[in-house]
């Protein structure tokens, strides 16, 4: 007696624009807020620089700069990295775009950072969280890029998404700061003079919020995503499980 034809399991279906609705939200929202974010920069006026320039520190302001720059390049490209339609239709964009993502934005940008994170001006809290960030950002980049010259596409797009993640952990932060600011320093949003150690301290919460919540769901959709693919799936050429039925 023959045994049953088994197959293997299929590759999910692909899905087109139209089942990724967050791709075109996720674009619109990263040109809006380098929109608002860029134009104080554009100028490379320190007096109109968000974060104080600290003129006791020669490289401060021109690092910054260059991090926002790289890092514009990183939050644009990324949502050309996660979109699974470019991915899968034009290979060879994916790629390029990619290889500008990381080596014009991540790389170059996470180096920039790392020469002003330790020294921001609202204390340890805030220094420790951006130098922590700068540091995985790297890392997530190197091991991803590593794992593409590799041909270990799983891993790569492990790492990718991760990366992605902590890009996008700047516009996360515009949200978690005038949470970390209601809860922990009212008066700060309300015009009241608040203790400027609270506000430093609630500043520093936001920034690890940012990117912490971040990595944190996308190890949740990495996780579920893993659990899609693993599923076994019946076709009409597998047998059920259980005891061998009787001929």
């Amino acid at each position: 007696m023959a045994a049953p034809v088994t197959t293997p399991p299929p590759s999910p279906p692909p899905r087109s624009f139209r089942r990724r609705p967050w791709v075109l939200p996720l674009g619109l929202l990263a040109v809006l807020f380098l929109v608002t974010a860029l134009p104080p920069y554009l100028g490379l006026d320190p007096a109109r620089s968000r974060v104080p320039p600290q003129p006791e520190l020669s490289h401060f302001y021109p690092m910054l700069v260059a991090h926002i720059a790289f890092g514009s390049v990183a939050l644009l490209t990324s949502v050309l990295q996660v979109w699974p339609w470019l991915r899968r239709t034009h290979p060879r964009v994916h790629r390029w775009s990619g290889r500008l993502y990381l080596f014009a934005g991540v790389f170059p940008g996470g180096l920039a950072v790392l020469t002003i994170a330790p020294f921001g001006e609202l204390g340890p809290v805030q220094q420790a969280g951006n130098t922590a960030l700068g540091v995985l950002w790297l890392v997530t980049g190197v091991l991803g890029y590593r794992a593409a010259r590799r041909r270990r596409y799983v891993q790569h797009r492990a790492w990718m998404v991760r990366s992605v993640a902590l890009t996008w952990s700047i516009v996360a932060n515009r949200a978690w700061s005038p949470i970390c600011l209601a809860v922990y320093a009212p008066g700060a949003l309300s015009g009241a003079d608040g203790a400027p150690t609270v506000i430093a301290q609630a500043v520093g919460v936001s920034v690890w919020a940012s990117w912490v919540l971040n990595l944190i769901v996308a190890e949740w959709w990495l996780a579920g995503s893993a659990r899609w693919t693993a599923r076994p799936v019946r076709t009409e050429h597998t047998a059920p499980p259980g005891p061998e039925r009787r001929r």
